[in-house]
């Protein structure tokens, strides 16, 4: 028996996450996706105690209950022949995803770009180029 594609695709709700996820629901119609969203404590804020994040619980639950959100969205939206499994994790996003998918045995990534440029480009990075960098699987990003 062939094994199903295993296809991840980090969401964060921004449209271009959106447009990834009718991606692989298109390109992958018989597949197991896994969505994944990566909640960044660097969002938090910083507490004053040498620059570490403060990362309260209550930021904690609401992050996971928008997660959960986004999860049940894109469930709806998945064809009945997908698979869909959700994972939330916490950490930097582009690092979190590439060992997310070495964890998993994923064999694709499916990733939204927010197309910056320039200035910004350079000082904000961009999670999309550092995973098609570091990821050891195809990664597939839509714009």
């Amino acid at each position: 028996m062939v094994e199903r594609k295993h296809v991840l695709v980090p969401l964060d709700g921004s449209e271009q996450a959106e447009a990834a996820l009718s991606y692989a629901y298109e390109e992958f119609p018989d597949a197991r996706v896994t969505l994944l969203h990566v909640i960044n404590p660097a969002r938090a804020g910083y507490g004053a105690q040498a620059g570490l994040p403060s990362f309260s619980e209550e930021w904690y639950d609401e992050a996971e209950a928008a997660a959960e959100e986004l999860f049940s969205e894109a469930r709806a939206d998945a064809p009945e022949s997908v698979t869909v499994e959700t994972a939330t994790e916490v950490g930097q996003p582009a690092r979190t995803i590439v060992g997310f998918a070495d964890e998993r045995e994923v064999d694709e990534i499916v990733i939204g770009s927010h197309g910056r440029q320039g200035i910004s480009r350079v000082l904000l990075g961009s999670v999309a180029e550092n995973v098609v960098r570091r990821a050891s699987v195809p990664v597939t990003v839509v714009r």
